[in-house]
């Protein structure tokens, strides 16, 4: 089974955080065997177990062959490429399918979202403040929908800038069907489409609150533009609160169902902002940088690093080396070697690779003595 395959199947295990799946999900890939075999083993309950297993092959299948194209591609939580901010959200998601150019996702970014049903006013300062804060330096993200998303999404790249549009659906599927060709404008101009669905998935009611904490998550903060008391866009704005981003409120006018929104978060606390300048300010005043000699260092030295595991360390070698093998060795059981070697490659000592571990960084103080023949 594919290291992007055993990835998709594990999206699909529920009751696990996100930290203990990609665990999991590491340890079948570096086992280099039939992952079902392992499951059990690895402490999945029998429900968890089927809902591995029976993964509908088709969509995977799909999903699988939407991968193989130019600039499409998978970012997994806990390897490099996935996006520094959102792994620290709570219940980040396990894996993200990118289209587009996924640097853009480490850049600094704004939210700007806002109610499908705008009004002048809305659509008006919607785009002024998306051509201001991508001439700031920030990246536009939102969620491609009708109405002020949209807008934030045009005038990000009408100031030839970079944005990021989050979806609710599969990337195959990109709803709204009207808005294909801003996806691929978003992408041709060095942005990004993402979503945490396989690609065939539908644009479904359930999936759109829940894409709105990847929105916030992957910004510094969230502007809203307009929205009425009882808008999804407030969704947006509860998840940013509970992920330690700054909420910012454009203020409307009085008797506007389209301000309600907006002017009760300003009550609950957001920043009121009447020009973008408020915006860049509040988030350059958020960074604080310690000043420091050139000459000093940040890192101990790898001698003064306490090595964990020598004894299973010692049994890794340069090329690709199987855990059973590796267990084989140290003469001990695969369950605890496995543990093991998932706290190498977490400090950085190996890397899980197809068909096992690979070892990335040399130690001068581990000998073969651990190794039992």
């Amino acid at each position: 089974m594919q290291p992007e395959e055993i990835s998709l199947r594990m999206r699909g295990v529920k009751g696990l955080d996100t930290s203990l799946a990609s665990q999991i999900m590491r340890q079948l890939i570096a086992a280099g065997t039939e992952p079902c075999k392992l499951l059990r083993e690895i402490g999945l309950n029998d429900r968890q177990q089927a809902q591995f297993q029976q993964a509908d092959a088709r969509y995977l299948a799909s999903t699988l062959r939407w991968l193989e194209q130019v600039g499409c591609q998978m970012l997994l939580y806990g390897e490099v490429g996935y996006p520094e901010r959102l792994k620290h959200i709570n219940d980040a998601p396990l894996l993200l399918l990118v289209q587009g150019n996924p640097q853009v996702l480490q850049q600094p970014q704004i939210a700007m979202v806002g109610s499908r049903q705008f009004s002048h006013y809305g659509e008006h300062w919607g785009r002024y403040f998306a051509g201001e804060l991508t001439y700031c330096g920030l990246t536009i993200t939102s969620g491609l929908a009708i109405g002020i998303d949209g807008i934030c999404h045009r005038a990000a790249l009408a100031a030839s800038g970079c944005t990021v549009a989050v979806l609710g659906s599969g990337l195959a599927n990109v709803y709204p069907r009207q808005h294909w060709r801003l996806a691929e404008q978003i992408v041709e101009q060095g942005g990004a489409v993402v979503s945490d669905h396989l690609v065939t998935d539908l644009p479904l009611a359930a999936h759109f609150p829940r894409r709105n904490r990847i929105i916030s998550g992957l910004s510094l903060g969230v502007l809203v533009i307009e929205a009425s008391l009882h808008s999804g866009t407030l969704i947006t704005a509860r998840y940013a609160l509970e992920q330690g981003r700054e909420v910012f409120a454009l203020p409307g006018a009085l008797g506007n169902p389209m301000s309600e929104g907006t002017h009760w978060l300003i009550q609950q606390g957001a920043y009121l902002v009447t020009s973008p300048k408020d915006i860049a300010e509040q988030l350059g005043s958020s960074l604080h940088w310690l000043s420091m000699n050139e000459n000093t260092p940040i890192c101990v030295s790898e001698a003064e690093v306490e090595l964990p595991f020598a004894d299973v360390l010692a049994n890794v070698g340069d090329e690709v080396t199987p855990v059973d093998v590796v267990a084989e060795r140290a003469g001990q059981p695969v369950t605890e070697v496995v543990i093991k070697l998932l706290d190498l490659e977490l400090a950085g000592w190996i890397a899980a690779v197809p068909g096992g571990y690979v070892r990335i960084r040399k130690a001068s103080h581990v000998r073969r003595t651990y190794v039992l023949v």
